[in-house]
């Protein structure tokens, strides 16, 4: 009983500031954020709506193709990160485990991280550059296009963060056991089979968590859209995703006036669609888990 209480002591003290401060700075404000969005009116005046801002936002007039467009672009956002940056994660991945590139592997890894650590502003400054029509590489205008803005610039982003997969599949095929690499080739196995059918299966949990968390880093994405578009996600919406849409909402922009109870209202929807796509990710991963478990006895 001593022993038990002591231990519960030794708990309070080591996870009770971590926990005030979780508690502090991150749950309470999500709460506070959540609760605005089911008030009006201006700030010390607001009164009880309910679930109106989120009706409006979803089904309205004028919010509810906007929401729809910015939601469908993130969409777009995240399936461009999900079908480039992670299969250019896994290749980096899988070339600099493979002992092709022996002692340069340290230097090759490095640079393929060096822009993760950038700013975003310095990111989209050099990409500006890159891509202007009148003295860059391309003379096409690509951000001033409806078609090829948003694509633009998810690519753009892919570059500089396509260090992160690299990194974390780096460390999960380093991890695979050498004795079943070698036993696959003593039966004949070639590199190609040996990766896809020995390695890979092994790295599928780690390469399955690394697309829940590019889901989620874009359903937040908000800086490179706002660098290199503004607030406005021109031209005409075409890069709007639901990061400036909330800012716009929030905070306000040009002709966007400031309702921070609808831009509370938008950030519970994604919030909303974060912890429903997430929690049926985890399901997914439960079930699969129980399954294996089942054939195994």
């Amino acid at each position: 009983m001593f022993n038990r209480r002591r231990s519960l002591i030794y708990l309070g003290l080591f996870a009770g500031p971590a926990l005030a401060v979780f508690l502090l700075f991150a749950v309470a404000p999500l709460v506070g954020t959540l609760g605005l969005g089911f008030f009006s009116g201006a700030t010390g005046q607001d009164r009880f709506v309910g679930l109106e801002n989120f009706i409006n936002i979803l089904t309205g007039p004028v919010d509810g193709p906007r929401f729809w467009n910015a939601l469908l672009n993130n969409v777009e956002f995240f399936a461009i990160h999900l079908v480039v940056e992670l299969p250019i994660g896994l290749g980096l991945a899988a070339l600099l485990s493979s002992g092709v590139l022996r002692r340069s592997t340290g230097v090759y890894r490095t640079l393929i991280f060096i822009p993760t650590t950038l700013s975003v502003v310095i990111v989209a400054f050099i990409w500006r550059m890159i891509i202007n029509p009148l003295w860059g590489l391309v003379d096409f205008p690509l951000l001033a296009d409806t078609h090829t803005a948003l694509p633009t610039i998810a690519l753009m982003s892919v570059w500089q963060y396509v260090g992160i997969p690299m990194i974390f599949l780096y460390t999960a095929l380093i991890a695979v056991p050498e004795e079943v690499v070698e036993a696959a080739r003593l039966d004949g196995a070639n590199g190609w089979r040996v990766f896809w059918q020995v390695k890979f299966p092994l790295i599928a949990p780690q390469f399955a968590i690394i697309a829940i968390l590019t889901f989620i880093a874009t359903f937040n994405g908000f800086d490179i859209i706002y660098t290199l578009a503004g607030a406005s996600a021109g031209p005409d919406y075409s890069t709007d995703i639901l990061g400036t849409y909330f800012y716009r909402t929030f905070f306000g922009s040009g002709a966007s006036l400031s309702d921070p109870n609808r831009g509370a209202a938008v950030a519970g929807l994604i919030f909303l669609i974060l912890l429903i796509v997430t929690a049926l990710y985890f399901w997914a991963l439960q079930r699969r888990t129980a399954r294996a478990n089942r054939l195994e006895r």
